[in-house]
């Protein structure tokens, strides 16, 4: 019975420090395409015009914007949540931690030339791609966006799957961004090509490179 528990939490243990180390790589991923000025993801989109808006840092909006999709979790499913995944708050503030600190180790770093852009969002695709196999296979907990899109998906739009959900929520961000940008800076500003590549890309990366780091996690979780 005690080498049962010992070995539940070893395993409880390793799924959170694969979360952690997931997360961790996706906000690196996250500050590369900042950084690249060709556009940042979907998600990341409003956290990004709100930052030059507001002033604010990266992080605390992308934080920000994550507690307003728990808010909607829970208007959305209403007696149907489950107050355990509050614990995405936790999430939501590391998340825009590890960026800010990425955003302070890289500053203003830039590769010249558009192709050096390209080089920079390439590898932002990339980490991202990593760091959303590795925390999904973890198993500890949906990131916020993808915790609504389940909310939506359960409850509004059934008929739907779960990745044509995800596709509706995705465009709904970049319409917000896109929306405020215009109100208030004038212009459009972090949706570009990059957006568009990242949408396409992430998702086809995400295939390739899965069935060659879930069977090791697999193994050092089990």
């Amino acid at each position: 019975m005690e080498s049962n528990k010992i070995s539940f939490n070893k395993k409880l243990v390793m799924r959170i420090l694969f979360y952690i180390l997931g997360v961790f790589i996706l906000s690196l991923g996250v500050v590369f395409s900042v950084n690249s000025k060709l556009g940042v993801s979907a998600v990341s989109s409003p956290p990004y015009v709100l930052n030059l808006i507001t002033g604010i840092s990266m992080g605390t909006t992308t934080t920000l914007v994550y507690i307003i999709l728990i808010l909607l979790q829970i208007i959305v499913l209403r007696r149907e949540f489950k107050w355990i995944n509050l614990t995405q708050l936790l999430v939501s503030a590391m998340f825009g931690y590890f960026i800010d600190f990425f955003l302070f180790i890289l500053g203003d770093f830039m590769i010249p030339t558009y192709a050096g852009q390209l080089t920079m969002l390439g590898i932002s695709i990339f980490l991202i791609s990593i760091g959303v196999v590795i925390y999904v296979n973890a198993g500890v907990m949906n990131m916020p966006m993808e915790g609504l899109v389940a909310a939506v998906n359960q409850k509004i739009l059934r008929k739907l799957s779960f990745g044509e959900v995800k596709m509706i929520l995705d465009t709904s961000m970049v319409v917000f961004a896109v929306t405020i940008s215009l109100l208030f800076l004038g212009n459009v500003q972090g949706v570009r090509e990059g957006t568009v590549l990242s949408a396409v890309l992430i998702g086809l990366i995400m295939k390739k490179i899965e069935p060659f780091i879930a069977p090791k996690m697999n193994k050092a979780i089990n």
